[in-house]
């Protein structure tokens, strides 16, 4: 039997079913000698990791190479589809299931562990072939497939980090400690994130697939913000300077040259907000809404001068156009965006309060004394310096003869 495969397999097969039936409907106990004791023996326990191994490569191989292979299979089911798992991730964990199913009841804690290995290799062999198809995809990093690879990486690193707290696992997790501790395998530290829980058995797996997950989302985010930037050009030039003021307007509006910026962000928002998870779309919005806050601060506020009316249509398009496009993601988006809020503010401040902030800001009377000037005209964020950069931006002083 043990030369031929599809024999073998077929044997392991019936044993454990044979050995479920024993427990389950016969209450046959635990302590007496079974059929997984044989099973356990050395030659034949290395036949069997070695075709369990075989079998779970032919079927990963078929897995990635299926049509549906980066297809949800919940996709029309919102309610269920909310990871957005593609089938072959799917497919993949129940194979690791399945795997655990068939070891749990193994006699000996270090057959357990041997097993456990050869479900970290798959793993880690899983995520090296989610790497090459995402390589081949990275000309196009808002494609339909890099975002079901980066779902994909996102799902198993969960589930992992899920099977983590399986009482299961914490078994293995601490013979494996045993183990360790005998063979001197571990630095002190390592033994010690492990005994406390700190860490898990899955914790090296894990932390290779959240590194994959943050390369593929900063690769979508610059992707965006070179878009962005190309988008921003024409209103980089925005005379801010020679803008009418708010009084000479009858109705303030949206700078035409702001259009484009805003509907690249909101179009390229909508799109991966379809095709990535929740908890991914989370992190790429908030991502860009960082670069995105330096840039207009450093390379349009900072580049220019702002006469009361280009500070007043800055703010306009900024706090009732440009903030309002991501209230859809959360309730108070002028906080992710807090060093253009707060040059708004010092830019739109009126003249008195303005000179007055500069006084106290340009006075020796102490940190601390600067410190409430600022909080009170509600900054928080910018440095005293950053604040005196911009009081020195506006143009509309009075005239001190």
């Amino acid at each position: 039997l043990l030369y031929d495969d599809s024999l073998f397999c077929h044997l392991v097969d019936e044993v454990l079913l044979f050995e479920r039936e024993l427990h389950s409907v016969y209450g046959y106990p635990d302590t007496f000698a079974n059929c997984m004791h044989i099973l356990s023996e050395e030659t034949c326990f290395q036949r069997w990791l070695t075709v369990e191994r075989k079998f779970a490569l032919q079927k990963m191989d078929s897995m990635l190479s299926s049509e549906a292979a980066w297809v949800s299979q919940y996709k029309d089911i919102t309610d269920v589809d909310e990871m957005k798992v593609p089938d072959c991730a799917e497919t993949f964990m129940t194979l690791l299931l399945v795997i655990t199913d068939r070891y749990k009841n193994l006699p000996t804690a270090s057959r357990k562990l041997q097993f456990l290995e050869l479900q970290k290799d798959l793993v880690d062999d899983f995520r090296i072939r989610l790497t090459q198809v995402m390589k081949e995809e990275t000309r196009a990093s808002l494609g339909f497939r890099y975002c079901a690879i980066l779902n994909a990486v996102n799902y198993i690193s969960t589930v992992l980090a899920d099977w983590a707290d399986n009482v299961f696992f914490l078994q293995l997790q601490q013979a494996a400690l045993e183990v360790f501790a005998e063979n001197n395998t571990l630095s002190k530290l390592q033994l010690g994130q492990l005994a406390s829980m700190e860490s898990s058995v899955f914790d090296d797996m894990i932390n290779l697939l959240e590194r994959l997950k943050h390369d593929m989302l900063t690769r979508q985010v610059d992707h965006v913000f070179r878009e962005v930037k190309e988008a921003a050009k024409l209103y980089k030039k925005e005379r801010w300077l020679s803008l009418p003021s708010q009084a000479e307007q009858a109705v303030m509006s949206l700078s035409s040259s702001a259009c484009p910026l805003l509907l690249t962000l909101r179009d390229r928002s909508l799109q991966l907000e379809q095709q990535l998870c929740f908890s991914l779309f989370k992190i790429f919005w908030q991502m860009l809404v960082e670069k995105l806050d330096v840039y207009i601060y450093q390379e349009i506020i900072l580049a220019n001068h702002f006469n009361e009316g280009g500070a007043a249509q800055l703010q306009f398009d900024m706090t009732r156009n440009l903030f309002p496009l991501f209230s859809h993601y959360c309730k108070r988006p002028e906080n992710y965006f807090k060093h253009v809020k707060e040059a708004c503010i010092v830019l739109n401040l009126n003249v008195g309060s303005a000179l007055l902030l500069k006084d106290v800001l340009q006075s020796d009377s102490g940190q601390s004394q600067a410190t409430a000037a600022l909080n009170e005209v509600g900054i928080y964020k910018l440095a005293q310096q950053d604040v005196e950069i911009l009081l020195n931006l506006r143009t509309n002083w009075p005239n001190t003869g």
